[in-house]
């Protein structure tokens, strides 16, 4: 009885605070904070905790059965902490702006999709993500031991933790899906592919003998090739895959950097690449092989990427790896899901999070959608489309599993390796990792020279990229104007900052 009275006084002064929150941080304490009672998973028990509504703000084009999915996860959420949750999906191409919009506004919602490639660096520097080691410590106690020590610490910004990374591959290799239609019909020994030059007479057999087909499509191609070969930190300041040293290097003096694109120039010259290949994405790289257009498009590699899109895009692909995986401090920050500063509920959302790295069921849902609707499954772990169904013809196609959760619990497709999720433990296995692993550079200090930078960048990054130009014709100039843009106090920046990460890792 007296513990009952004291959780209805609980109650009521958490009504009476609710604009300014009840507990730590301000936030809406909606739970017993004494986190006896919990449900088996590390949550706390249903009965101590209010309704409340879960909104999750991801990018991913609206499926047709949002709604159904939706209600179904909201079933099983009111089951587990009794929430209901509200799936927003927003169109990549209006991202930035709704989602600024989003955070100028102070729009409540819980939980957001971000990366190191998605501005969660800045978006951490502004406040708009809670920090989460403690709201980890009190409701996601799976989290840790699910992601593991290296996960977290290179999620971490300052030290401090905003997001929490996807677990998936913990690196990226780099190499080409290739049309298999064409693989086969010209027999070439995908086996036999260890490097770039391995490849050069299957893009020019493609080239003589295939007038309507381009051998290589995606303007990402030469980004994942430095991101495989260079921890990089701004501004063409890098630090070298295999370095035991500390210290970034100007990737316009770097010999390595230097010959790639004379390559790339090169295979420009012999007619391999898209004339769009600027403007052109994996997306549109894809299509133009369904299409019967392209023969090769770039891509980050992980185990069974070949079989993820072959179903996705329903043309079927085969992979080849051209450098083994490595890890940076951008791998770690991939994908990622950051609690909102405007959360009604920070412990709720974290209690959300808590399930998708160790509830199956729920990660599925958001994943797959509803057994027996949008998938049957053939086994524990594998699934196929509903007699009749098809990738053209799905209704809740995956919004990307590689956003959310524990990517482990996820079901396979019949298509797939059974074994992928053991390959994916030898491939993280394997990466090398970045002495820069952990490490963040904060623009703040010198972020007018990085917008001048910016511009020099656009000026001449492009023609460099496409393989427009022989490299050595344009750096120098590219290195004056970058000096001019103050590119010294960057780098000078830059060892400072390395230098005081530095002294933190002893």
């Amino acid at each position: 009885m007296k513990k009952a009275h004291h959780l209805v006084l609980m109650i009521m002064l958490c009504g009476m605070l609710a604009l300014t929150g009840c507990g730590k941080g301000g936030t809406e304490n909606t739970s017993d904070t004494g986190g006896k009672q919990t449900d088996g998973t590390g949550q706390h028990s249903n009965s101590s905790l209010k309704p409340y509504k879960i909104t999750l703000v991801y990018p991913a084009t609206a499926p047709k059965d949002l709604q159904l999915v939706q209600e179904e996860m909201s079933k099983y959420l009111t089951e587990k902490i009794n929430a209901t949750i509200e799936l927003k999906p927003l169109e990549w191409a209006s991202w930035d702006d709704k989602t600024n919009l989003m955070k100028i506004s102070n729009e409540p919602f819980d939980l957001m999709f971000t990366a190191s490639w998605f501005s969660y660096p800045k978006d951490a520097a502004k406040g708009q993500y809670l920090e989460l080691d403690d709201l980890m410590a009190q409701h996601g106690k799976d989290i840790p031991g699910i992601l593991g020590e290296e996960f977290i610490k290179g999620s971490r910004i300052g030290g401090k933790l905003y997001a929490l990374p996807t677990k998936k591959e913990f690196g990226q290799g780099f190499g080409f899906l290739l049309d298999k239609k064409l693989v086969d019909k010209y027999k070439f020994d995908t086996n036999g592919v260890k490097t770039l030059e391995d490849l050069e007479a299957m893009f020019q057999t493609i080239k003589d003998n295939e007038p309507s087909v381009t051998p290589i499509v995606s303007s990402k191609f030469t980004n994942i090739w430095e991101a495989a070969n260079y921890d990089g930190i701004v501004a063409n300041l890098s630090i070298p895959r295999g370095s035991k040293e500390l210290k970034a290097v100007d990737t316009l003096e770097d010999p390595k950097f230097i010959e790639f694109y004379k390559r790339m120039f090169q295979w420009n010259q012999n007619g391999w690449f898209d004339k769009d290949i600027l403007t052109s994405d994996a997306d549109q790289g894809m299509n133009m092989i369904k299409a019967g257009k392209a023969f090769a498009v770039a891509q980050s590699l992980k185990p069974g990427k070949d079989k993820e899109m072959s179903l996705s895009s329903g043309v079927e692909v085969v992979q080849v790896e051209t450098a083994e995986p490595f890890t940076t401090t951008g791998d770690a920050q991939g994908a990622m899901l950051g609690i909102s500063r405007t959360s009604k509920d920070p412990a709720r959302a974290m209690m959300f999070l808590n399930l998708l790295y160790s509830d199956p069921k729920l990660l599925n849902m958001l994943d797959w959608g509803i057994e027996g609707i949008h998938y049957v499954k053939k086994s524990d772990i594998m699934i196929d489309f509903p007699e009749g169904v098809n990738a053209d013809t799905q209704t809740y196609p995956n919004p990307g599993g590689w956003m959310f959760g524990n990517q482990f619990n996820s079901y396979l497709w019949a298509n797939e390796d059974p074994n992928k999720w053991e390959e994916f433990k030898k491939f993280n296995e394997r990466a090398e990792h970045s002495i820069a692993l952990g490490f963040a550079f904060n623009q703040e200090p010198v972020k007018s020279e990085m917008a001048s930078i910016a511009n020099v960048e656009k000026e001449f990054g492009a023609s460099l990229r496409s393989g427009a130009v022989d490299p050595e014709k344009i750096i120098a100039k590219w290195k004056e104007k970058r000096k001019s843009a103050g590119f010294d106090k960057v780098k000078a920046e830059v060892e400072k900052q390395l230098a005081a990460w530095a002294e933190t890792q002893k």
